[in-house]
């Protein structure tokens, strides 16, 4: 690595523990590296949305691209903050999640609209803006574009899957799907 490399090295180890995952992809390019470290640093730690609903929307994204790395590295914090681990198992297998809690029933439907449809019907917009305000909004927004480019990275460049974890998606093994998914044409394994 050259200066600028261990400069941020150096930082992303001292704010994460150590240099690990997208972050050993994303030294490659040091100004890329510096952005998306800072954009992630603060959908995790500083947003407005309580950790559990950054953890849930971490884990929505991940599930949403198949970032196996994300979620191993995640799920039990999710749940750790509060995500019931029911929820963490539909999300995993792709069936509606339901939370307990009116406010994390809506943040979920609003992260899922926006994932699967990229598109928010105005119930749902109406209902989490009542919930978290324009600001926690935008920040969920931020949040779930940080988690999805965190999610293109890891798969792009096959980020190692952690071999001491199992595999936590039931169509995905290793960087392909095992079984197809509607108007899918991929083999099954």
């Amino acid at each position: 690595m050259d200066a600028r490399q261990q400069e941020l090295a150096a930082r992303i180890a001292g704010r994460r523990g150590a240099v690990r995952g997208p972050f050993r992809v994303w030294l490659h390019s040091p100004e890329m590296c510096e952005r998306a470290e800072s954009l992630g640093a603060f959908a995790r730690f500083d947003c407005s949305l309580p950790k559990h609903l950054r953890e849930l929307s971490l884990l929505m994204a991940a599930r949403n691209w198949d970032a196996q790395y994300s979620w191993n590295a995640h799920v039990h914090q999710a749940i750790e903050a509060g995500i019931p681990e029911s929820a963490v198992k539909a999300i995993a297998e792709k069936r509606e999640a339901v939370f307990d809690e009116e406010a994390d029933q809506a943040f979920y439907q609003f992260c899922r609209e926006v994932l699967e449809h990229h598109f928010v019907t105005d119930e749902t917009f109406a209902l989490a803006l009542a919930r978290f305000g324009s600001k926690g909004l935008v920040d969920t927004i931020g949040a779930l574009g940080n988690f999805t480019m965190l999610g293109m990275c890891l798969n792009t460049f096959q980020v190692d899957l952690q071999a001491d974890k199992e595999p936590p998606f039931p169509d995905i093994r290793g960087y392909q799907r095992t079984t197809a998914g509607a108007g899918d044409a991929t083999e099954e394994a």
